[in-house]
């Protein structure tokens, strides 16, 4: 079964060619070169893909991409505002390696806990990133930044942290 990256969503028509602006979280000017296909979330779960033509950074949060099949604006206005999703292989091919949804999929390690599972998803606030993990079969919110973050293994694809006394058992 193939694996969906959540990386952003579809913002904008650009033009009058059916041109898209795709807001992304990948950390770097992109141009999805060596991209064949972004999936669009039509509805909840349902994941179409549409072939990339071609695509254009325009700065390290959006990208313009042209897709086959959308001609007009109109066209390009029906999927507006939907979730775009890469199949994991691609995602690890192009997104950066320092932006903080690079670490999905890896461990995150408690120094008083031990293993807490795979994180399940990044969100981005201004003053800090939170991770999302099951925990128990709860979903959990975890906070990273300056004072939880012990370390980032990327060989092992683990995140070592120390969590503030008590956060856990908010969940538990």
């Amino acid at each position: 079964m193939n694996e969906y990256i959540h990386i952003g969503r579809m913002v904008a028509s650009f033009g009058l060619k059916g041109e898209l602006i795709l807001k992304h979280a990948l950390g770097k000017k992109t141009m999805l070169q060596g991209i064949e296909a972004v999936f669009i979330e039509m509805n909840k779960g349902s994941y179409l893909p549409y072939f990339v033509e071609s695509s254009k950074a325009k700065d390290h949060e959006e990208t313009y991409v042209k897709l086959e099949g959308i001609e007009t604006r109109e066209s390009a206005n029906r999927i507006t505002t939907k979730n775009v999703w890469l199949l994991d292989t691609d995602f690890r091919k192009i997104a950066d390696k320092t932006s903080p949804i690079s670490l999905l999929g890896y461990q995150l390690i408690s120094e008083d806990d031990g293993n807490l599972g795979p994180i399940e998803e990044v969100i981005e606030q201004p003053h800090q990133v939170l991770l999302r993990i099951s925990l128990d079969g709860k979903e959990a919110l975890i906070p990273l930044h300056s004072e939880t973050l012990d370390g980032i293994d990327h060989k092992k694809k683990e995140v070592h942290v120390t969590l503030p006394d008590g956060l856990l058992d908010i969940y538990r």
